[in-house]
């Protein structure tokens, strides 16, 4: 006798991944057209440097660091001026999470509570960026980041920056789908959890960036051949990244004394929207940029060139 085996039942997808769908479609869409847009010449060549000589009052890329205390300052500024380049731009996407962890209210109290999330993004963010800076001076040359060799006609610090920006991009990518409801959400009852995760990506950037004014920090913290000046450059370096972002995001919760903060939870589906889409736009620009963009420039494979990118 045979016996019929039925295949086990398959789950529908629930009302609210088939809601998502879309939205990470469309998400995914805008972060490659903003791969397409992107012009590094002028976010790296004209607003980085432009931030970094007028705040440091000298050629940033130019002039050589001065000394410890100079070096501290040039880590802080130069992380400053980065903010906005290809190698740094996704943090923004930390914008959403970071809302959802926030507790309004009037007076000091108020602004602690805003303040809150930006401190849960930094222990991330410094655990992994200071942590790179003092294995960072102890292993120096050995690294790709500071090498001059070149394979296959990409510069061994690009072969670097391309696997740690594709890794982090597609895990920021998977956390968007996962708070949109694609996939199963390891943090739907841990945000807090959630914002120290993003946060400590955003710390991962430095193992892979390639931005000038950062090598030339690092070639700085290596000659030294002191490891706690290297994590405390680079955990200035990371700082430096996020404030703009930071400052503004408390800005806007206190000028409107919160409003924004309630408009994004009052409705979870509203927040964990906005926070889904912003974190799939940019992991998907990350990845965009860096494994298939950043290749094509060198030769390999094929990427549209917008005419002012040259």
């Amino acid at each position: 006798m045979t016996l019929l085996v039925r295949p086990p039942a398959q789950a529908a997808p629930t009302p609210r991944a088939r809601r998502a769908v879309p939205v990470v479609l469309g998400s995914a869409a805008a972060g490659v057209l903003l791969a397409v847009l992107w012009s590094f010449d002028l976010v790296d060549g004209v607003i980085g440097k432009t931030v970094a000589d007028t705040l440091l009052g000298h050629d940033a890329k130019a002039d050589a660091i001065g000394g410890t205390v100079a070096g501290l300052v040039f880590a802080f500024v130069s992380g400053l001026a980065g903010t906005f380049t290809a190698c740094n731009i996704a943090m923004a996407a930390s914008v959403g999470p970071m809302s959802q962890v926030s507790r309004t209210g009037r007076g000091s109290a108020g602004l602690r509570a805003v303040v809150r999330p930006v401190c849960w993004l930094a222990v991330g963010m410094l655990a992994v960026s200071a942590t790179y800076g003092f294995v960072g001076v102890l292993v120096g040359d050995q690294l790709p980041q500071l090498s001059s060799a070149s394979a296959a006609g990409i510069p061994l610090r690009l072969w670097q920056a391309m696997v740690v920006f594709g890794v982090i991009g597609l895990v920021f990518t998977a956390v968007g789908a996962a708070s949109l409801g694609l996939l199963p959400d390891p943090f739907a009852q841990r945000r807090v959890a959630r914002v120290v995760t993003l946060g400590a990506l955003v710390g991962g950037f430095l193992v892979g960036r390639p931005f000038p004014l950062f090598g030339k920090l690092f070639r700085w913290a290596v000659d030294t051949g002191n490891p706690l000046y290297g994590a405390g450059a680079f955990a200035l370096q990371s700082l430096g990244n996020i404030a703009v972002v930071s400052v503004l995001f408390t800005l806007v919760v206190l000028v409107t004394r919160g409003r924004v903060i309630d408009w994004l939870t009052v409705d979870p589906v509203r927040g964990m929207t906005l926070s889904g889409s912003l974190l799939v736009t940019l992991g998907v620009f990350t990845v965009v940029y860096w494994d298939i963009r950043l290749p094509a420039m060198f030769g390999h494979g094929w990427f549209p060139v917008m005419p002012y990118n040259g």
